[in-house]
């Protein structure tokens, strides 16, 4: 969702909706346009990874595919792709964090979210990265006034754990 899109939709939820009730409503709606955003990303598309929001919590998913394995004698997938997974879905869970939590106009959140930006990332590999299937998922465990602190987790379709880590992302 680019800034006018987002600025149109932020106008038109304030008219609409005041009070908690109608939050969750919103809050539906804001997690639904992070993921189409992210999904219609150049780099996503070019990796095939697709975001999906479950209405609670948005994760990253990742089929193999051969053009991303990285060690060809043991097919295992390559940690870049793993580092990517866990940064992009780090970076989403935050901005739909900074929704949640509900602080301030939608114009001022749409100003974080939109400044977000990854300053440090931790990735430890914890498993060989095989699988038919990558799933990450991420945990805001820090929102301040200026950043947030994310745990991300990756598995493979029998639910191994293959990669761990933690970003902190500026806005």
């Amino acid at each position: 969702m680019n800034e006018e899109e987002f600025t149109q939709f932020a106008i038109e939820e304030e008219k609409t909706h005041s009070g908690k009730d109608e939050h969750q409503l919103r809050f539906d709606q804001v997690g639904k346009r992070l993921v189409r955003a992210f999904n219609n990303s150049p780099y996503l598309k070019l990796n095939k990874m697709e975001m999906r929001f479950d209405g609670e919590q948005i994760r990253c998913y990742l089929d193999a595919r051969e053009d991303l394995i990285g060690n060809v004698n043991f097919s295992i997938l390559h940690g870049g792709v793993a580092a990517t997974m866990l940064d992009s879905v780090g970076g989403i869970v935050a901005m739909l964090e900074i929704y949640r939590r509900n602080q301030g106009s939608l114009m001022n959140q749409f100003k974080k979210i939109s400044r977000l930006a990854t300053v440090d990332l931790r990735i430890d590999y914890l498993s060989p990265g095989r699988g038919k299937q990558f799933i990450a998922s991420g945990e805001v465990v820090r929102l301040g006034r200026k950043g947030a602190t994310v745990q991300m987790k990756m598995v493979n379709d029998e639910g191994r754990t293959i990669a761990m880590g933690v970003a902190s992302f500026a806005f």
